[in-house]
């Protein structure tokens, strides 16, 4: 190797081997920093390129999101940073504060905010995914109606712009457990919405959509005065 006077060595162009693919790997890391946009580069660009590293999934947003004024607060949260969530952990049934941390605090997320999620949830020590993810979308959501329409968003495997359905099983789950929490549904009313949301599944293999809540013939979510 040859060595500088200094007594350093350095490298000459033939010893630095650039991979092929470099500049497609650069593309599509300007495209996510792009959709993504990132409070700490930095921070995000390391937790990028680990993710790659270790064949997971990285902290890359679908689309660009524009903000919008339809959350209970400006939490930073969003739809599509609970998708990258959901892409990243939802294969863990089970999951903990520090795997969440670690994700949180790739995309610069004030730590509060994930107090206050895992405090309202009680959830400690190793808690299901799906519960830690009712609190998060109750956290961005202006009612129940909302509510479900952004688990379909997120929890969705149909492309950006598709109808965002999701399978009976995980809509009903949902729907209870924002039923719990809203407490303003009367039970007589969420027994004839989960009926027709079971029937109007069955019509289409199994999945549920948000196009479904505002059909002509959806029952009535509220008991009118």
């Amino acid at each position: 190797m040859p060595v500088s006077n200094n007594d350093e060595p350095y490298y000459c162009s033939e010893q630095i081997k650039i991979p092929l693919d470099l500049p497609d790997i650069m593309k599509e890391f300007t495209k996510a920093a792009i959709r993504t946009q990132p409070k700490d580069i930095l921070g995000w660009s390391t937790s990028y390129f680990v993710a790659l590293y270790n064949g997971e999934e990285p902290p890359v947003k679908e689309r660009y999101e524009i903000p919008v004024a339809t959350q209970k607060t400006d939490s930073a949260l969003t739809i599509g940073i609970l998708k990258i969530f959901h892409k990243q952990l939802s294969s863990h049934v089970d999951v903990t504060r520090h795997i969440i941390e670690e994700k949180w605090e790739a995309l610069s997320l004030p730590k509060e905010l994930l107090d206050e999620i895992l405090h309202v949830g009680n959830l400690n020590g190793i808690f299901s995914w799906r519960e830690f993810l009712v609190i998060a979308v109750v956290t961005i959501s202006i009612d129940i109606q909302s509510a479900l329409k952004n688990i379909c968003d997120i929890i969705t495997d149909d492309p950006e712009g598709g109808p965002s359905r999701i399978l009976f099983n995980d809509f009903e789950f949902f729907f209870n457990r924002f039923i719990q929490l809203d407490g303003g549904i009367p039970a007589e009313n969420a027994k004839e919405l989960i009926e027709y949301f079971k029937m109007m599944s069955n019509r289409n293999n199994g999945f549920v959509q948000p196009s479904f809540f505002k059909a002509s013939d959806c029952p009535a979510w509220f008991t009118k005065e």
